[in-house]
């Protein structure tokens, strides 16, 4: 296990930030980008069945909503050969209206989220960053629904669906009967301020730039996570770090202060060309921490992710003459590394 001794040094994290932070996020005027942000509000929509016509109701939701609306009945009744041109299912919505789970979980949903004014101002931001830099991108619906605990963020024939039982704030009263599928560690992110993040990552990752089956290496994995938040960091040029990457404050520091160690941690572990999932896993994926590194368990989690983006940042800083789409589209994982010249002292 290596130990990073936190007290050996002194280092300046606030004027680091800044100095970085002024090299990556190119502040672009979009405010003139004809895009405006519409969160359609299907779990209220889906609510009035209560009070309304159940007949005609969901002839409006199947109309408004497609495809989706079923796909949300199936998962909620369990059932995929659900047909919803029937009326049979009408009953088994009418027991699930009157349980106290669903009545106490769409109260604190209305509480928390009596409209979506900020997501939506955000989102709008966001997207209008995206057209900026691809004018062509054709930004999908997006809807707010009740997931059931599943999912934050869904895709599902081209609009983008935000869970928002999974957004009520940390402390909300139902995450705590939930760490099995959702320990602390995650659903302390599940706020207000994650939503725009988490979406832009999801419409990043899985729509604009998929990942491709031939990313096997570490180092290869790396640059592609570094390239995303790196695009991340264009088009939500106001948003924090931690919340780009999911870290908390001391996380970010944890990182920021022993950046060269982690670097000479994969050096010396050989691990930048291992191919062995099994092996490279653990410094990709969500976690509290990274095993056999730092002290008390204080060290950050995916530390190959924060690596790769310090290394494209580095690298984009040294070639200011490449365009954020000529770096999208460059999937030479080595010459980005190479001609990064990342070496953290």
């Amino acid at each position: 296990m290596i130990l990073f001794n936190k007290t050996k040094q002194i280092y300046l994290f606030f004027l680091t930030g800044v100095l970085l932070s002024a090299c990556v996020h190119k502040k672009v005027d979009v405010s003139n980008i004809p895009v405006n942000v519409k969160i359609e509000r299907f779990d209220k929509e889906f609510d009035a069945m209560k009070t309304r016509p159940m007949a005609q109701q969901a002839v409006y939701l199947q109309k408004k909503y497609g495809p989706f609306y079923h796909d949300f009945i199936a998962t909620l009744l369990q059932d995929n050969q659900i047909n919803t041109t029937d009326t049979a299912y009408f009953a088994l919505l009418r027991k699930i209206f009157v349980t106290k789970d669903y009545n106490d979980l769409k109260h604190d949903i209305d509480s928390v989220y009596p409209n979506l004014d900020k997501p939506e101002a955000e989102l709008t931001d966001a997207f209008r960053h995206i057209k900026y830099y691809y004018p062509d991108k054709k930004l999908p619906a997006v809807y707010a629904f009740v997931s059931g605990f599943e999912t934050p963020i869904i895709t599902d024939n081209g609009l983008y669906g935000i869970g928002l039982d999974l957004f009520l704030g940390a402390n909300s009263r139902f995450y705590p009967a939930l760490t099995s599928a959702w320990p602390r560690y995650m659903s302390r992110n599940f706020n207000e301020q994650n939503i725009c993040p988490r979406l832009t990552e999801a419409i990043t990752r899985e729509d604009m730039f998929p990942e491709s089956d031939s990313s096997k290496t570490l180092m290869s994995k790396m640059i592609y996570n570094g390239k995303i938040m790196y695009f991340m960091d264009q088009v939500l040029p106001d948003a924090a770090d931690t919340l780009k990457i999911g870290y908390t404050d001391a996380q970010l520091k944890w990182c920021q202060q022993f950046e060269s160690k982690i670097w000479a941690w994969f050096i010396d572990q050989n691990l930048l060309y291992e191919s062995d999932y099994q092996k490279i896993q653990k410094y990709i994926s969500v976690a509290p921490f990274t095993p056999g590194l730092g002290e008390k368990n204080e060290s950050a989690p995916k530390l190959a992710i924060w690596t790769g983006w310090q290394i494209v940042r580095r690298y984009m800083e040294k070639h200011p003459d490449v365009t954020l789409q000529q770096l999208m589209a460059d999937n030479d994982a080595q010459k980005i590394l190479t001609e990064s010249d990342y070496h953290p002292k």
